[in-house]
């Protein structure tokens, strides 16, 4: 059993990483509960393991007196001396006890609790190791799926991204190589489990800072971040450098920086705004391309209302109102987006008291001199010459209707001469 146990130490050491203290304890404090089953010792007992050889030793703490009255508590002073030559009446000495059968005693118990350890163990360095991590960008290779989540190897480790981490839009086969952030290590009853994320926001947040240096360097700053995963995300960042364009170092030479981001991203769009304290100024820029005919802020709710002509509209809300959407996460505030009906209503306010003063000139309805003045015939004037044929074939109407404004127009024409 003892080379079973160096190869099993050798074993865990190379592959997994476990200090061999550590392992050496797990073994000693597992074979010591096997053992205790089998070693008679009322007092301290422990198992003491050579970590180059594998050979194993129990040893009871006993207490040095004259006349042993309890043998498994105590030791005669005359025993005592050959193990420890300067002990005294009262003192403690460590005594060999070892079996004979040491090495077969609860073979299969001590296996079961060494490997218990062991997972203990390894579950233990995980934690340690990426409990700091956390915030972090890792590789690894997807090895398999649980339910809808999926497992990833990260080399010494696995790590879990849940279904509720994964990019919707994204297909995921054993063998493919991923890169994530680490959401959070967290203590389940299962031990440290690493809790990976493809759809968090913090994701492009942390691919920026790889692969832009002048965020890297805090030259510019990330100041806001709205992300649909898979579809679309908007970055603002900022500057307090005046000559840095901060868009301009995260869109890179040729598009080169943002391209690398979004190919990571599989094609996820990406736009890069820049921050501006002025609400109004940092909206307007959200929701480009779109063109917006006014802004106006209401502080006490924190809306936005937003006009747009009717050509825009679709543009500023974006498909299934995602430009939108984004834009209130990005500036945290509310955002409504209404079409601008400002220059129709002008329009219809000048047609209506044109069309007023066209129908008691013309002794004709205001439908009817309203649709006189939508085909341009606007006035009393623009008539001379015209005929019923004429105006039917502009404006549309009653054929008779028209020799109706055709006659009144010749009879106010020779009542003026």
């Amino acid at each position: 059993m003892n080379a079973e146990f160096i190869a099993m130490l050798e074993h865990f050491e190379k592959d997994k990483g476990i200090k061999r203290e550590v392992l050496i304890d797990a073994v000693q404090t597992a074979i010591l509960s096997a053992a205790k089953k089998s070693v008679e010792a009322g007092r301290n007992l422990r198992i003491v393991m050579d970590p180059h050889s594998g050979a194993l030793s129990a040893q009871a703490q006993l207490l040095v007196v004259d006349r042993v009255q309890n043998k498994h508590d105590e030791i005669a002073l005359s025993k005592a001396t050959p193990i420890k030559p300067d002990a005294v009446l009262g003192e403690e000495i460590w005594v060999d006890v070892t079996p004979k059968d040491l090495g077969r005693i609860g073979a299969q118990t001590a296996r079961q609790a060494i490997m218990q350890r062991i997972r203990q163990a390894e579950k233990q360095m995980i934690f340690e190791e990426f409990r700091d991590r956390a915030g972090e960008i890792v590789s690894g290779e997807v090895r398999g799926f649980e339910r809808q989540d999926v497992k990833v190897d990260l080399g010494k480790f696995e790590a879990i991204m849940p279904n509720r981490e994964r990019v919707q839009t994204e297909d995921y086969n054993i063998g493919d190589r991923v890169r994530a952030y680490v959401v959070a290590v967290e203590n389940t009853p299962r031990g440290p489990e690493i809790i990976l994320s493809r759809s968090h926001p913090n994701f492009v947040r942390r691919l920026f800072e790889n692969e832009v240096a002048e965020i890297a360097d805090q030259t510019v700053e990330i100041k806001a971040l709205a992300r649909e995963a898979g579809y679309r995300t908007k970055v603002a960042v900022w500057s307090a450098n005046s000559k840095v364009d901060p868009v301009g170092a995260c869109v890179g030479m040729k598009g080169a920086r943002v391209k690398n981001i979004v190919r990571e991203l599989n094609n996820e769009k990406v736009d890069i705004i820049r921050w501006s304290a002025d609400v109004a100024e940092l909206v307007n820029e959200a929701l480009k391309p779109a063109r917006l005919r006014s802004v106006t802020l209401n502080p006490e709710k924190k809306r936005v209302e937003v006009r747009v002509d009717a050509d825009q509209l679709s543009l500023a809300i974006g498909k299934r109102g995602q430009n939108a959407r984004l834009t209130q996460r990005l500036t945290g505030w509310e955002i409504n987006i209404q079409e601008d009906t400002s220059a129709k209503d002008e329009m219809k306010k000048k047609v209506s008291g044109a069309a007023g003063g066209l129908a008691e000139a013309l002794g004709v309805s205001e439908d009817v001199a309203a649709s006189l003045v939508k085909a341009g015939l606007n006035s009393i004037d623009v008539f001379a010459g015209v005929s019923a044929d004429d105006i039917v074939g502009a404006a549309g109407i009653d054929p008779g209707i028209a020799a109706q404004i055709v006659a009144r127009i010749q009879q106010t024409a020779s009542a003026s001469q």
